[in-house]
């Protein structure tokens, strides 16, 4: 595999940064996307597709990528759009796309309303909380985290959607109102003061909340693959990971590891199962 080269994309509203490791091969090109989570957090992935051109690249707010709109949220019909023009950018598809976390949920549109740009969509661990029985208290527990973001500032807020995303099985209605101390996570209690978090700012409330169009999904063209972790258990994204693919008519494909489990130790965080969970995804995508 190349060198990463690096582009700019002009799309409406924002600037968008993207990375292209070239190969010879004749495949589709290879789509890692997250959201918020950028480039970087696919790098040790990437390195196990040097038999082809992978495309990776920051979504709107998050890393290298600017809103020039002033907008202060992004929706995943938004993050879709963007996805829709860096493909065409890249080629025009269609393409094979591994998306995780928030990614899966743009991916999900995507698929959706550009069926024709999309060959295979693994969509790992998507947090369409819409789709839970606990929806309410699972919402009331997003928008809380939401506000305790604009309220007290970064620690806080993070150290609740760490107890959320961790908790094994339904979501307790009281969510909201357990005491969280951001130092048993190692965070700050201080408030900096800043407001830009593409997570816990944007992603908490409008990729939470999404109704996906699963008729849509359904007849799309495109082959649809559902991820969860093993590891997961049932904490909320393998919990909605499996009611999307019984949505969309299939069962859920295991993979290797937790919700981070492709990494390799980027952003300082533990090392997944990186080795495992490629050769499981290149497994998938062969078909």
């Amino acid at each position: 595999m190349s060198e990463p080269k690096s582009f700019t994309l002009d799309v409406p509203g924002a600037v968008l940064h993207y990375d292209v490791r070239e190969s010879d091969s004749t495949e589709p090109p290879l789509l890692l996307i997250g959201s918020p989570m950028d480039a970087v957090g696919f790098t040790t992935l990437a390195g196990h597709f040097a038999d082809r051109t992978v495309v990776t690249y920051d979504p709107r707010a998050a890393g290298r990528s600017r809103r020039t709109d002033g907008a202060a949220r992004t929706t995943p019909d938004e993050h879709a759009d963007d996805l829709h023009r860096l493909i065409d950018a890249v080629g025009g598809g269609p393409v094979d796309i591994f998306a995780s976390s928030g990614g899966a949920v743009n991916g999900l549109v995507l698929a959706a309303r550009h069926p024709e740009q999309v060959r295979t969509l693994v969509a790992h661990e998507p947090p369409a909380t819409q789709v839970l029985p606990d929806r309410a208290a699972a919402l009331a527990a997003v928008t809380d985290i939401n506000e305790t973001y604009l309220k007290s500032g970064m620690g806080p807020a993070m150290a609740k959607f760490i107890m959320l995303v961790s908790h094994q099985g339904e979501i307790p209605a009281d969510f909201p109102q357990w005491p969280v101390d951001p130092t048993q996570f190692g965070l700050p209690t201080e408030d900096d003061g800043t407001r830009d978090d593409a997570l816990l700012g944007q992603n908490m409330i409008d990729c939470n909340y999404y109704e996906h169009d699963f008729d849509a999904l359904r007849a799309a063209p495109a082959r649809i693959v559902v991820a969860v972790g093993e590891k997961t258990g049932a904490a909320l994204p393998r919990r909605t990971g499996e009611i999307v693919a019984e949505r969309i008519g299939q069962r859920p494909v295991i993979f290797p590891g937790d919700h981070g489990a492709f990494m390799g130790g980027e952003y300082g965080m533990p090392p997944g199962e990186p080795d495992a969970f490629a050769a499981k995804l290149r497994e998938v995508l062969a078909g």
